[in-house]
């Protein structure tokens, strides 16, 4: 099964990995990172196909996908 991680320090909350998911599990979390962003979040993470969309659109490489 494939996993998103998340930097969540390195997350600038920019969306471009929210449009590229064609799974759409992803979201911007309420909380807050050090920097002051609302990091990305996986919330649905047994629906994800492990397609890399999300880290290859992440400008700040905050996102790895394990296959």
């Amino acid at each position: 099964m494939p996993k998103i991680e998340v930097d969540v320090e390195r997350c600038k909350g920019c969306g471009y990995c929210l449009e590229a998911c064609p799974q759409k599990i992803l979201r911007l979390a309420e909380e807050f990172n050090s920097m002051g962003y609302h990091p990305v979040e996986c919330f649905d993470p047994e629906k994800c196909t492990g397609c890399t969309f999300c880290a290859i659109m992440c400008p700040d490489l905050a996102i790895e996908v394990y296959k």
